[in-house]
């Protein structure tokens, strides 16, 4: 037990360091970057629109989106989730395009019942085609403070991150016949809704609205890393790192060893279900991305 927490110590010292750098470096401005778009009140730009609030109650929920679309980038926000009796709810943060063949980059956080852990849920979707869901605990909780969920989206692959830690990677396998998200701009959406019909134990566990109103808190969104998309042209210019703003490694960053090693961490103690290794759901075969990673 001892060598586990020395392990888990050293793998997550250097991302305390990062993720504070994220705090002082990149607190955004909601009102430049975002729009509310529903909610009826229940969204509210707060604190000299460094602080964005969601709330959800009986009536209704809340959303936002970018004001900006992005094709390509790395994307951080601050997140502090609904606490307490949360199950039920739904706090979405994604990246998605418009149309019948969308394309999508998925954080979900399925709440739960006090004291049971939250469910994160991921996905892709490219040319409309999801169910690569993969799902995970945090080794923390995510609505005692602030925490940076991050995704970074490239030509090569699609990095799911908390913290720094990568949970999630989605290679490009066009050269095997799967989609890859490249050619759609995205806007970056976050809402809270009730999903009381699927989120909690498939649905068995209710939304408790004596608990209402529901409130997720965002802070520190950073997209300087990322190429916007406006009038049919890139920032970028082109998808080569001389032509985006500032350090542009992103565009072709890539896990190193220690990135797989704290990959793997995560996915052998936190990982709770994967599309890849269910074959009872894939009865012809797993997907082709499945059988290439």
């Amino acid at each position: 037990m001892a060598s586990s927490s020395l392990s888990l110590l050293m793998l997550l010292i250097p991302l305390l360091v990062s993720s504070s750098y994220i705090v002082l470096c990149s607190a955004g401005n909601f009102n430049k970057d975002f729009q509310i778009t529903w909610g009826d009140g229940r969204a509210k730009i707060l604190n000299n629109a460094n602080l964005l609030t969601l709330s959800l109650d009986k009536a209704s929920g809340s959303g936002f989106e970018s004001k900006n679309e992005y094709l390509f980038g790395k994307i951080d926000m601050q997140i502090k989730l609904v606490p307490g009796n949360s199950a039920g709810t739904v706090t979405a943060y994604y990246l998605s395009s418009k149309g019948s063949t969308w394309d999508e980059i998925d954080f979900e956080f399925l709440g739960n019942l006090s004291g049971d852990p939250y469910t994160l849920h991921t996905n892709v979707f490219s040319q409309g085609k999801g169910n690569r869901e993969q799902q995970f605990h945090l080794w923390f909780d995510p609505t005692a403070d602030f925490h940076t969920y991050s995704i970074l989206w490239n030509p090569q692959r699609i990095v799911f991150s908390v913290d720094g830690t990568p949970i999630r990677e989605f290679k490009n396998l066009e050269s095997a016949g799967v989609p890859f998200p490249k050619n759609q701009p995205m806007r970056l959406t976050s809402s809270l809704w009730n999903a009381d019909n699927w989120a909690t134990r498939g649905g068995l566990v209710k939304t408790d609205w004596s608990k209402a109103p529901f409130t997720a808190s965002y802070r520190n969104f950073n997209a300087n890393n990322a190429c916007v998309w406006s009038g049919g042209k890139s920032s970028c210019k082109s998808n080569s790192p001389s032509s985006a703003s500032g350090s542009a490694s992103w565009l072709k960053q890539e896990l190193d060893s220690t990135g797989y090693q704290r990959l793997r961490w995560v996915q052998k103690n936190y990982m709770v279900y994967n599309y890849c290794a269910d074959k009872k759901r894939f009865p012809q075969g797993l997907p082709t991305e499945c059988t290439h990673s």
